[in-house]
């Protein structure tokens, strides 16, 4: 049985058209991500949580890894909490390059042998408004 309450009336048809086209256009893309792109997976355990902040490998070794080596279109980042999946990021590769590019976010020193280099990124920073708008305007 439908519940009249969830039916779209002829006041909110509209809306509930435009929001139910927009949801069909994002399940084609996260489809396509998965079907027709690259994607690079990338997993931290409870660190994450400890700190705040997630890594993003650029280099080993020397020489690019991680982000500047990726030839995929999407990143995930999956955050667990010990062996538990607690939430999957996504971004496109381009876009995240782009937050990294105009943002100051420090490099450390970690992996086997402390021969990688990441920047540290705090979560809490890839919501802020200013990153927001920036990523928007193309300068994030």
């Amino acid at each position: 049985m439908v519940d009249k309450a969830m039916k779209p009336s002829k006041d909110n048809r509209k809306k509930f058209d435009i929001d139910l086209a927009y949801g069909e256009v994002m399940e084609d893309m996260v489809a396509d991500m998965f079907q027709k792109k690259k994607i690079e997976v990338k997993s931290e355990k409870s660190l994450w949580h400890n700190t705040g902040n997630i890594v993003i490998e650029y280099q080993s070794w020397g020489k690019p890894s991680g982000i500047e080596a990726t030839e995929a279109d999407y990143w995930f980042h999956n955050l667990s909490l010990g062996d538990d999946l607690y939430v999957t990021l996504a971004f496109e590769v381009a876009g995240l390059k782009r937050i990294i590019a105009n943002n100051k976010f420090r490099s450390v020193q970690g992996g086997d042998h402390k021969a990688s280099r990441m920047w540290l990124i705090p979560l809490k920073k890839l919501f802020e408004q200013e990153t927001l708008e920036a990523y928007k305007s193309g300068k994030a």
